[in-house]
């Protein structure tokens, strides 16, 4: 039975286009799965009750189960973005990416779990729990997209689309073994995406593999006249640019991402990542990256600013949780925020809003701006002489769950190897590449220009061509196992 489970989104489209089991059987093995093991992962906060409708194939992924992150709106179905602030709240749109992979002949199991309004690195913040990680159930998913990577690890889905505001879809891919992607910023509408960090968030797809992801982003990719962020294009079909081909393509390894702070197995595993990728064709070597060592603290200034400014809507007025017997106004505010917010987030709003205040906004967020920028300068510098970029994921395994819930700093540093590519707009994709003695997958990131997704795809399914790592599967996965 776990056959059908072992076959990517593209392969169970086309068997379901020769007629070999209909969509319908599809949604019910992938609704026998969750059943399975839902529970046991934590990966859903709801799942969808609707039949698919029986028609022609109108794309190449038609008819497939795929999942939807919750702090993404689909009209008439819960959006929580995992917090008790929003957990009554109901849209009455679609997400722009959403609407498209409906008309694509998409078929939606449900939406899944995530750090609170996407703002984590574990996946422990839900108001519904923490998400396990399907490979061993002590440990995290990685965050904030942990739901959707755990949920297309453990086979109970083919696809998922996540957000990544600084490395919310590559991080849990890389823990939980599967391939997500963060496209250029503004090619995919963040119409009807809770915003987090507005200047940051983009919608992507986390799959088995390149194909997969170059196959869900087809779909998703384009111009939007509801989201000012939007780009023009033009858009290029990123499918037929997988050739696997990677001659005269040349691939910078930064020094600033391969310290001391990397341990031995994903050393290791990057390492022969890029040999796969030499003999795919490509040059790899080494490089100097001025002034990426600072990203990680302008991208936390910046984000924590942005998401007090955008999570002042929530207040007990207008919608969302509202706190009773309050004696004044200034009484309401504060009581339905403190009631309906999370710790983790209460503690970024205040944050931003202290970056914000009085002098602050001339000595940190306004050196965070010029940070971004210096980013941005170092990465054009980059492109001069490298095609893309290639850099771990993580330094180490997954944490633990509750590790380093009373260490916030800690697990911010650790997005010093994702959140480059949301300060600079670039695509940026995660792989797995390795494993860990835990039995924990390792992850290899790579970037590119802006724009150049296909290139990054196509380097992807190069090494995915010369390589089994994409294939392996967790203790939990399709219809059996247990991750212990």
């Amino acid at each position: 039975m776990n056959t059908l489970f072992e076959l990517t989104a593209l392969e169970l489209a086309a068997a379901i286009s020769r007629g070999e089991l209909s969509s319908k059987e599809a949604l019910l093995f992938s609704n026998s799965a969750c059943t399975a093991n839902a529970d046991k992962l934590n990966c859903f906060t709801s799942f969808s009750a609707s039949d698919p409708i029986a028609a022609a194939p109108v794309s190449p992924l038609s008819g497939v189960p795929m999942a939807v992150k919750d702090n993404i709106c689909v009209a008439g179905t819960a959006t929580t973005c995992a917090s008790r602030m929003l957990r009554d709240f109901i849209p009455p749109y679609t997400a722009t990416a959403v609407e498209k992979l409906t008309a694509a002949g998409a078929v939606c199991a449900g939406k899944t779990n995530l750090d609170e309004f996407a703002i984590g690195s574990t996946s422990e913040t839900s108001f519904f729990g923490p998400v396990k990680n399907p490979w061993n159930l002590e440990y995290s998913p990685g965050g904030s997209s942990g739901g959707s990577a755990a949920a297309v690890a453990a086979g109970l889905v083919w696809y998922a689309l996540g957000s990544d505001t600084g490395g919310s879809i590559r991080h849990p891919a890389a823990c939980c073994g599967v391939t997500g992607m963060k496209p250029t910023y503004g090619t995919v509408s963040r119409y009807g995406l809770v915003s987090y960090a507005s200047s940051f968030d983009q919608i992507g797809p986390i799959a088995r593999n390149a194909a997969d992801c170059a196959a869900v982003l087809d779909m998703i990719r384009g111009h939007d006249g509801r989201d000012s962020t939007s780009l023009p294009g033009p858009y290029l079909p990123l499918s037929p640019q997988l050739t696997g081909d990677l001659h005269g393509v040349r691939i910078g390894i930064p020094d600033v991402y391969f310290d001391e702070a990397v341990d031995e197995p994903t050393r290791r595993a990057i390492l022969s990542c890029a040999d796969t990728l030499r003999r795919r064709g490509a040059l790899v070597e080494s490089c100097h990256a001025v002034g990426l060592e600072h990203a990680v603290h302008a991208y936390y200034v910046l984000a924590c600013a942005q998401a007090s400014s955008n999570l002042a809507r929530y207040d007990g007025v207008r919608y969302g949780c509202r706190a009773e017997d309050t004696h004044d106004v200034q009484d309401l505010f504060v009581r339905s925020r403190s009631l309906g917010f999370g710790r983790e987030v209460r503690r970024r709003i205040l944050l931003g809003t202290y970056l914000l205040s009085g002098d602050n906004y001339e000595t940190y967020y306004k050196k965070a701006v010029a940070v971004r920028h210096q980013v941005e300068n170092t990465f054009r510098a980059l492109w001069h002489n490298y095609d893309l970029l290639l850099t771990p994921v993580l330094p180490g395994p997954p944490p633990k769950l509750g590790q380093e819930a009373n260490n916030p700093v800690a697990l911010y540093q650790e997005d010093r190897y994702v959140a480059c590519a949301n300060l600079a707009g670039l695509p940026a994709l995660s792989m797995p590449c390795g494993m860990h003695k835990e039995g924990l997958p390792i992850g290899a990131q790579l970037l590119g220009p802006h724009m150049a997704d296909g290139a990054v795809l196509n380097a992807a399914f190069a090494f995915q061509q010369e390589t089994d790592f994409h294939r392996l599967h967790p203790p939990i996965f399709g219809l059996g196992g247990d991750a212990g």
